[in-house]
């Protein structure tokens, strides 16, 4: 099996293990055919963001146990559908995204541009960053 690539053209990264995140639940924004909404955005979670899909009819703040499902609380690395992220982005709400652990398949929907802008990444040598 091919590594997976994440929006800027390096392997997956991890995105959230507590909460356990990811369409397969393995903790990264890795997608497939069964995957039919795209969750490939790693994305760190606001209450501006949490309460904008909420009042979109996606409420992602109450848990779902029967689908282990444990509910997304501000702070929270979760791997959220690329058109949704995309819905707050236009609204004005997009919530940080990690790009080393966003999938490749998000730029399906979003730009790289707009992923770049509320890029939370910190590189592992932040020297360069002075």
């Amino acid at each position: 099996m091919a590594t997976e690539r994440n929006v800027v053209g390096g392997a997956l990264e991890p995105c959230g293990t507590e909460p356990v995140t990811g369409f397969y639940r393995d903790g990264c924004c890795n997608t497939g055919p069964e995957d039919l909404g795209n969750h490939t955005v790693c994305a760190v979670a606001t209450g501006e963001f949490l309460e904008q899909q909420a009042e979109a009819g996606n409420e992602l703040r109450v848990p779902i146990p029967d689908y282990g499902f444990p509910g997304v609380s501000p702070g929270d690395r979760w791997c959220v559908c690329a058109a949704r992220w995309r819905e707050a982005y236009e609204a004005g709400v997009a919530p940080p995204v990690m790009l080393a652990a966003t999938h490749e398949r998000a730029l399906e929907v979003v730009e790289l541009d707009w992923l770049r802008e509320h890029a939370a990444d910190v590189p592992a040598d932040p020297s360069g960053l002075l």
